[in-house]
């Protein structure tokens, strides 16, 4: 089975982010950011151990964090649990 996602599946998945996001700071890279999180959950890793590709795991946390306590990713949640 593969975890992978295609183009199309991605750009669905970035614009459905974006719409959640506010519309001030700095651009972050969302896809690899959404990338790091996929890696979290599959592979079932410590924040420490992520990948250099994804960005310095500090960075990784800290923005999901801060996106977990704003509710960010409770549309996403409630969407695919049904």
């Amino acid at each position: 089975m593969s975890t992978r996602m295609d183009e199309e599946e991605w750009e669905h998945a970035l614009l459905l982010f974006r719409a959640c996001l506010p519309r001030r700071g700095r651009k972050a890279d969302d896809r690899r950011f959404l990338e790091a999180l996929h890696f979290f959950t599959v592979e079932n890793v410590r924040w420490r151990s992520l990948p250099k590709d994804y960005g310095h795991w500090h960075s990784v946390w800290t923005r999901f964090d801060r996106l977990s306590k704003a509710d960010m990713f409770a549309p996403f949640s409630t969407r695919w649990l049904r």
